[in-house]
């Protein structure tokens, strides 16, 4: 398996030096170079895989000649054993064609674990191998964060820096990020927004003499490891409803593309995916995009689904590659515009074959909670605001299919990215209910907090990185 950039002048690697390099050394994203295909009767055998053992085959696919595959396996069942349902990825129905996967059954209740888990092996099991360290930065707008420390944390080869946007995240979701008491762990809380977070890693990647010096990796979704993680519950939930002899639906809450683009991954490996639909919060860049064939940045609105609250989704640029057939130049052109200007129009062309994969819809705040009060009304189940917007999507679509080109006979999976109480005030808004964490995160609240304030200034990183660094070495 060979991995090339999408700005196309970066060294093709394999898929360990992709994972350790994060972002390409030409600022690109690195992807396959082809996708991994399998037949009907492959995907069939897949069937009656339990979580581990369906992981270690599809991310072996990815995987090529890397790490062998019995320990593969190792690393798999240790990255999902500590998960609280048994089934890793269980699946509710919600009505008769729309079900709820629950993807917040990991240790930070949230869908990164799912990658994040397995990302820490790789790092663990390549760093070793090779008796070296690297110093990871990432970017967070509220989940990733959390699930990085708790993959990271601990890890003698390895020391994280995470970015979030200071008063921009939830409670929950800064406290298990700054309650976790590690040497190798640094919570940076940015004055700006997400967008801001993302773009300071990406500087600093871009900075050729300082990524060297500290030997820079990602764990944001712009490392395609955790691209490949997410393929599998993708897998997971189409087996179980009939695939590949069915055909099926995936509603996913996005913001910075990384989840849906997973499932757009297990389409051109072959599972049976007739639609992914988007969808979007009041930040609604990528619902503009597939009705209109236009990117434009038009700022960030602070709302209930505050994961969401993203303009430059990082991840589109590798579909954006694919969209465009490879074309790393008409890529780079189009890159630079939207740098520019903060916008970018494909052709009609284009924009047709893009809505054969993709439709999108969007919700504000009112309807959020609308929703919420209504799906726990008529079938009791608590859904998080990020989620509520998968489910509603997915709803709308089953109501509008003449539109979204939907089959209304088949199945449609409704991604569920965080648990409930991870979003306590937007429960209580919506429902007038309080819901608590789960016991082993009930002291989350009164737990001493570790993180600094920065200025929205790649020099105040630099600094906070090297002081480090530096401190370290003595």
């Amino acid at each position: 398996m060979k991995y090339i950039s999408t700005r196309g002048q970066a060294p093709n690697l394999d898929f360990e030096n992709a994972t350790l390099a994060g972002l390409a050394s030409d600022g690109g994203l690195y992807i396959p170079d082809k996708w991994p295909c399998l037949s009907i009767d492959e995907i069939r055998a897949l069937q009656n895989k339990n979580y581990p053992e369906l992981a270690t085959a599809i991310i072996g696919l990815f995987v090529g000649q890397s790490v062998a595959s019995e320990e593969l396996g190792r690393l798999v069942s240790n990255a999902y054993g500590n998960f609280s349902h048994d089934a890793i990825v269980p699946l509710k129905q919600l009505d008769d064609k729309l079900f709820f996967m629950e993807l917040f059954h990991g240790p930070t209740l949230a869908f990164k674990d799912y990658a994040l888990q397995m990302l820490g092996q790789f790092f663990q099991y390549f760093l070793k191998k090779n008796r070296c360290s690297c110093t990871i930065v990432g970017a967070t707008s509220g989940d990733t964060g959390s699930a990085a420390i708790a993959g990271l944390r601990g890890l003698s080869a390895v020391n994280l820096f995470m970015l979030h946007p200071r008063g921009r995240v939830s409670e929950v979701q800064r406290r298990q990020m700054t309650t976790v008491q590690g040497e190798n762990i640094h919570n940076l809380a940015v004055e700006g927004t997400f967008d801001d977070c993302q773009n300071l890693v990406k500087a600093l990647f871009n900075d050729s003499e300082f990524r060297q010096r500290h030997s820079l990796s990602a764990v944001n979704s712009i490392n395609w490891a955790r691209i490949a993680a997410q393929v599998v519950y993708y897998f997971k939930a189409a087996l179980v409803l009939g695939a590949p002899d069915r055909e099926i639906n995936f509603s996913v809450p996005t913001g910075n593309f990384g989840n849906v683009l997973a499932g757009y991954v297990a389409k051109q490996m072959g599972l049976p995916i007739r639609k992914l639909i988007i969808g979007s919060n009041q930040n609604d860049i990528l619902t503009r995009f597939f009705e209109t064939g236009v990117m434009e940045k038009t700022g960030v609105t602070p709302t209930l689904s505050p994961s969401m609250d993203i303009q430059i989704s990082s991840n589109f640029e590798r579909y954006l590659f694919e969209l465009l057939a490879h074309d790393s130049d008409q890529l780079n052109h189009i890159m630079a515009s939207f740098n520019e200007s903060g916008k970018f129009t494909i052709d009609n062309s284009l924009l047709q074959k893009a809505q054969q994969s993709f439709g999108a819809y969007r919700m504000d705040d009112k309807q959020i909670k609308t929703d919420i009060n209504q799906i726990y009304k008529s079938t009791g189940e608590i859904i998080d605001p990020h989620s509520i917007i998968g489910v509603s999507a997915a709803k709308n679509s089953a109501e509008n299919t003449a539109k979204n080109g939907l089959d209304p006979s088949l199945p449609t999976v409704a991604i569920g990215t965080a648990h409930p109480a991870k979003f306590p005030q937007a429960i209580k808004l919506a429902t007038g209910i309080d819901v608590t964490l789960p016991a082993r995160l009930r002291d989350l609240m009164n737990m001493e907090e570790k993180v600094e304030n920065v200025d929205n200034n790649l020099e105040s990183i630099k600094t906070r990185i090297d002081c480090f660094a530096r401190i370290h070495e003595v």
